[in-house]
């Protein structure tokens, strides 16, 4: 509490301490919301898990808010943006600031893929079946189909800023239609074409948090010519601005969904010809624009509220082990169903049901307390990553290979998180997670590890 107070106190005037608020929030509603949707059951007599919105048709207008990834990105559009922006004027360089950034990302999830192979390993020398150690391993990494977009965009970050500077809103603008593109082809044929929305959609909502930085840092244009007209750089942070994105993208959804080919909810739901999250969909833009809007109008008195110290301390808190609550969420639920499961007391009542209901509350309360635990073991790990000490200038030649050896790291890293999600959850991987992804990922680590610790010599 003290290191917290502190850390209030500490606090720069001019910080926007709304995209802090809202980081904590789009996690928190994460987690809750994967737990409450999860239904238990037993499939050939083991433990296993679904949504339940396959029979709960009348939440799905709920997952318009519930659908919260929009705002992570929209948040880390802001945050790439500020501390890019910090960087540069520090003069250093975007290399190096790409091999920072990456460390709380990836010291986090090194952590949890190497336990998580380690216990699989363990329980498979002790004759667990390889391919049921899979299927545990594959449900507590879902998670990292999320990381997959999100380290892809922190690595394009630098050339999108420069697009970002050169066009404004244009870029984003651009980018939702060709993720309208990207949906023809999952309509209409061939299906293929909607892959690049895996990571379109995201740049989108993402580039549309560097146009809030600009509008609320308006220092930071000094040096640059701003787009002129409607795509200029930044972002009405206005209430009639959130009024109308807030109605236009409601009206735009309804259009999309009920009177449209898309689904209404923005999760997935087993049975649905689209999946309007993966990959992110024309409709799911639309939702990210209601959004925004919403969170526009509540900006003000979000910002008045978080001057209060406790509010801010507890939003000071849930962002020391954010990242650690997202990744260990899923793995507290495979603790507690294998706990209960051998405990012979695992509750499965139907979907909807007035005791499937009732176990709700128990059960969040009871993955509250384990992921509780993961997240003191683990939480400082995520917390106390620390920036190594300032290194020297460097010739061109050595700051080429540094930036050449920065995107053979982010590479690594993303083709070994991608594999793992990539690999179906049957068959048998005695470590849980696919060989070749496990050291495609811990290679791209390591390298990152090493330049972010490795100093230049004066060129």
């Amino acid at each position: 509490m003290r290191r917290l107070r502190q850390l209030a106190q500490r606090t720069p005037p001019g910080r926007e301490r709304y995209i802090d608020l809202l980081r904590a929030l789009a996690i928190t509603m994460v987690v809750l919301g994967h737990w409450g949707v999860t239904v238990i059951g037993y499939d050939n007599g083991r433990p296993a898990g679904h949504s339940a919105l396959a029979d709960l048709r009348w939440a799905w207008p709920l997952t318009w808010v519930a659908q919260v990834m929009p705002v992570f990105f929209l948040v880390g559009g802001y945050a790439n943006a500020a501390s890019l922006t910090s960087r540069r004027r520090r003069g250093g360089s975007a290399t190096g600031w790409l091999v920072d950034r990456s460390a709380r990302l990836i010291r986090p999830t090194t952590v949890l893929l190497l336990v998580l192979a380690a216990g699989a390993g363990i329980a498979t020398l002790r004759g667990a079946d390889a391919a049921q150690a899979r299927e545990v391993i594959w449900f507590a990494t879902i998670p990292l189909w999320f990381l997959v977009a999100y380290v892809a965009v922190v690595a394009l970050t630098p050339p999108m800023f420069a697009l970002h500077r050169r066009f404004g809103l244009a870029v984003p603008v651009v980018l939702v239609v060709l993720v309208a593109l990207g949906d023809l082809g999952r309509l209409l044929g061939p299906a293929v074409l909607a892959d690049g929305n895996y990571l379109l959609g995201w740049l989108a909502v993402h580039q549309v948090g560097f146009a809030w930085y600009d509008a609320a840092r308006p220092d930071t244009r000094a040096g640059h010519a701003a787009p002129r007209g409607l795509f200029r750089r930044g972002l009405p942070l206005s209430g009639r601005a959130g009024a109308a994105l807030l109605g236009g993208g409601l009206v735009a959804l309804v259009l999309l969904t009920v009177a449209g080919p898309y689904p209404v909810a923005m999760l997935h739901v087993p049975g649905e010809r689209l999946d309007n999250a993966a990959p992110p969909s024309l409709a799911l833009m639309a939702a990210a624009a209601a959004q925004l809007g919403l969170i526009l109008l509540l900006r003000r008195p979000a910002g008045r509220w978080l001057r209060r110290s406790g509010p801010w301390q507890a939003v000071l808190a849930v962002n020391a082990v954010v990242l650690t609550l997202f990744l260990w969420h899923l793995t507290a639920a495979v603790l507690l169903v294998g706990l209960l499961d051998a405990l012979g007391v695992l509750p499965t009542p139907p979907v909807g049901s007035a005791a499937w209901w009732a176990w709700r509350v128990p059960w969040l309360l009871a993955l509250a307390a384990v992921l509780a635990v993961l997240v003191a073991v683990f939480g400082p790990v995520e917390a106390r990553t620390r920036r190594p000490a300032a290194t020297g200038p460097a010739g061109v030649g050595r700051r080429r290979l540094r930036a050449g050896l920065a995107l053979a790291g982010y590479a690594g890293v993303l083709v070994g998180l991608l594999l793992n999600s990539l690999t179906p959850k049957e068959g048998p991987e005695p470590l849980g997670l696919p060989a070749p992804a496990l050291v495609a990922y811990l290679a791209g680590a390591g390298l990152l590890r090493l330049l972010r610790y490795g100093r230049d010599r004066p060129g």
